[in-house]
């Protein structure tokens, strides 16, 4: 299926910075065609598959763009590493500008809206929604997690930050709200807070390039974009390499 080429704003966006990976094609804030795999790694292989599906679901070419977007972290290392490089390829071909969007505001996006329309299903649960708090996680291994925080409006109230998680964690925030983590950070924690009604955990939710919509098209309108060559992702921590594996190596 081909989409009539009446395009404004059309934006590419990259998701790599997690074990998902995912391309969405976004035209004026809206989704035309998206490529994911919420599961796995082998990024690399992935990538320029599905940025080939989406253009040709939607019938355009690499001219066609406006420019391309990348989730720009905090995530995995080397998965932030393929989206960014890729990324600036691609605007280095095309000469096309470059927007960088920070994983966790995407993800608060994508998770209220799952949120939302589960909140709309419970007319008791809807004034609820304005004293929530929405945490949108990755995992950074063991039990730590790169968080942020937001309000019902997408507005940022904690910035993102490494955060350990127990039983004792976001005791603050409960006082006053209701908290909504989701991510595979969030996933790991469903067991810590199973038994506490101040907390929900939304279960298999995933990163994706079609929550990168809005917050792409808003820096895409006020022209915000980075350097091609010197922009960097933001790991928030820095990378320490694992023990080689190979046989004679230490």
């Amino acid at each position: 299926m081909y989409f009539c080429k009446n395009f404004v704003n059309m934006i590419l966006c990259l998701e790599t910075a997690t074990p998902s990976c995912s391309v969405a094609l976004v035209n004026n804030g809206e989704v035309l065609a998206c490529e994911e795999d919420p599961k796995g790694q082998n990024h690399s292989e992935k990538i320029t598959l599905f940025i080939d599906s989406v253009m040709k679901k939607a019938g355009i070419s690499y001219d066609d763009l406006d420019a391309v977007a990348v989730s720009m972290g905090p995530g995995s290392y080397t998965g932030l590493r393929i989206g960014v490089s890729t990324a600036k390829g691609l605007c280095y071909a095309v000469s096309k500008p470059l927007i960088a969007v920070e994983t966790l505001y995407a993800m608060a996006y994508g998770g209220l809206s799952v949120i939302s329309s589960e909140v709309e299903k419970s007319p008791a649960n809807n004034s609820a929604r304005n004293q929530s708090l929405f945490i949108p996680a990755i995992d950074a291994r063991r039990m730590e997690v790169y968080a942020a925080i937001f309000d019902e409006n997408v507005n940022k109230i904690k910035d993102t930050e490494a955060v350990i998680i127990d039983e004792n964690s976001f005791a603050d925030l409960k006082k006053d709200h209701h908290l909504y983590l989701f991510g595979d950070g969030a996933d790991k924690c469903a067991e810590i807070f199973a038994n506490d009604d101040k907390i929900t955990v939304i279960k298999d939710f995933y990163c994706s390039a079609k929550y990168m919509n809005t917050i792409a098209q808003q820096k895409f309108n006020n022209s915000e974009f980075v350097d091609v060559a010197y922009f960097e992702p933001f790991y928030l921590k820095d990378f320490v390499p694992g023990t080689p594996t190979v046989k004679g190596l230490k």
